[in-house]
């Protein structure tokens, strides 16, 4: 995979730059509130912008300071005809040009020694890290010994890395991809640090900047993190280093005493986001970003409608889209009918899919899909309608479900007074703070008639809760854990149940790192 995103970047940019043209970054007025010293001389200041994108830096530059001249690259060629073809493009102040930084000679077209100010604003980051060595020494060129290097870019924690984690979006450490292809890497300040000390420049200036963005129309608070610095040439480098956090006034990290420590105003900054992007990027985007995704489970065919890939990557839900494990637990219910044959079947946090519902509503009695995400239900809603024949639509039913939500509880229960046999999570297990409300929702609705035997299956990839902790959470409301399967591993039991379910026929498992838990409730 990793090989594929590198081979096809400048293509993905293209297309990205196609898509969005000038629209997806807002004009970044805050450079001169930031780094205005830089800039605001007398002299003739020759700047260059590395991923100059479609002008967002290099515009309001040109009109607030007009003794710049500024070099304008990229390595998406739609990007630089953006600055060509922008309305306040002059060629007496702006060069624009195609120029891979990791493959490509940046001396070719600009003089060695001859930039003031190298600009690096969300660029790096999109730069395989074992590549970014490559861009540093082609800075270092043409980098006169007396100028700064600028930098703005990803850091660790932000909320779009935490969105990556719970994707399998993962192409190394801190690097990840998006849904549309194009990568970011979210770099802490041991990284940064090393990185451009072991390439010739000084740290003058590090900060680590936080800020909750709010959307009160969509009730979205986002945690966004981002790393500002400034790099000069080792020889004329202040061996002073500041590094500074500006959240809620906390400083994350812990100064030495040879070190000067400020906290930054966050108010002060400003997001690279327009408004618009922001909302799509963030919030629940209008249906015309949702495409449609054909599903083949075992003679069953769904076309569902999902949340298009390119926004999945930020978005708040993690309900609007279909994860590996319920195409698994689909098809698991498809291939072994039995298991909800005649049974009453809960499905928790089916998100927007519920292909398992759809699947078990073909034996079982009665089936309710929920969720706690009204966007979620809302599409889940759609394609249960699009998808199924009306004799199943009578006994398949959508509610909202939070778990721990008395009201919502009560709401299920009165559907079924008497509990449920089969109750049915994927990927359900991935934050820890779900676990205790997931578990306690699912001992309230779980049928606890000694005539039968009640199952909770879990279908998950294990990734930020780990099996002991499950298993622990489950004991402390009644539930044993009766078996359990891992993708590729042989059972160690010839009575093992889940194992059962996968005999007499080949399966072409989606991941070998999903993982089923078959828990029984103890009466």
């Amino acid at each position: 995979m990793a090989k594929k995103y590198e081979k096809d970047a400048k293509k993905y940019w293209d297309i990205f730059y196609k898509k969005h043209q000038d629209r997806f970054f807002k004009d970044r007025h805050y450079l001169d509130k930031e780094w205005g010293q830089y800039f605001c001389v007398e002299e003739r200041k020759v700047v260059l912008e590395i991923g100059c994108g479609a002008g967002n830096t290099v515009f309001p530059l040109i009109a607030t300071y007009p003794n710049v001249f500024i070099h304008a690259c990229d390595f998406s060629p739609r990007a630089v005809n953006l600055v060509k073809t922008h309305k306040d493009f002059n060629e007496s102040r702006v060069a624009a040009f195609v120029c891979d930084l990791t493959a490509d000679d940046v001396s070719n077209h600009i003089s060695p020694s001859s930039i003031d100010v190298v600009m690096m604003i969300f660029v790096l980051s999109a730069v395989s890290p074992e590549k970014m060595s490559l861009v540093l020494q082609n800075v270092k060129k043409v980098l006169k010994p007396t100028g700064h290097v600028l930098f703005r870019d990803y850091a660790t924690g932000d909320l779009a890395q935490e969105r990556f984690d719970c994707k399998d979006q993962k192409i190394s450490e801190n690097f990840y991809v998006r849904g549309d292809g194009t990568r970011a890497f979210y770099f802490s300040n041991e990284f940064l640090t090393s990185m451009f000390k072991a390439n010739g420049f000084d740290v003058k200036e590090l900060n680590v900047c936080c800020k909750q963005v709010e959307n009160r129309s969509r009730e979205l608070i986002m945690n966004r993190r981002w790393v500002q610095a400034v790099f000069s040439v080792s020889e004329f480098a202040t061996p002073e280093v500041k590094l500074t956090a500006g959240f809620s006034g906390q400083v994350e990290t812990e100064p030495s005493s040879k070190e000067n420590c400020s906290e930054v105003p966050v108010n002060d900054f400003e997001l690279d986001f327009s408004e618009g992007v922001a909302i799509d990027m963030f919030g629940i985007p209008p249906s015309q970003d949702n495409e449609i995704v054909e599903v083949d489970v075992r003679g069953w065919n769904f076309k569902i409608k999902v949340l298009s890939r390119e926004f999945q990557h930020t978005c708040k839900s993690t309900g609007l889209m279909l994860w590996e494990s319920a195409r698994l637990m689909a098809s698991v219910l498809a291939e072994n009918p039995t298991i909800c044959a005649g049974k009453r079947v809960l499905e928790l946090g089916c998100g927007c899919g519920g292909i398992c519902s759809m699947v078990a509503v073909g034996s079982a009695n009665l089936v309710v899909a929920t969720d706690g995400d009204s966007s979620a239900l809302n599409l889940l809603s759609q394609n249960v309608n699009s998808n199924l024949d009306p004799h199943f639509l009578t006994k398949l039913i959508t509610e909202r479900l939070e778990w721990g939500n008395s009201i919502h509880i009560e709401t299920i229960r009165e559907i079924s007074e008497e509990g449920f046999d089969v109750i049915i999570g994927t990927d359900v297990t991935y934050v820890a703070e779900a676990i205790l409300p997931l578990f306690s929702t699912a001992k309230e609705l779980i049928s606890s008639s000694k005539d039968s035997e009640s199952a909770l299956i879990f279908c998950h990839v294990l990734r930020r809760v780990d099996e002991p902790t499950i298993v622990s959470t489950a004991h402390q409301f009644g539930f044993r854990l009766a078996d359990s399967w891992t993708a590729g591993v042989s059972s160690k039991s010839s009575q093992s149940i889940v194992s059962s379910w996968f005999a007499d026929r080949d399966w072409d498992i989606p991941s070998t790192a999903l993982n089923i838990m078959y828990f029984l409730l103890d009466n």
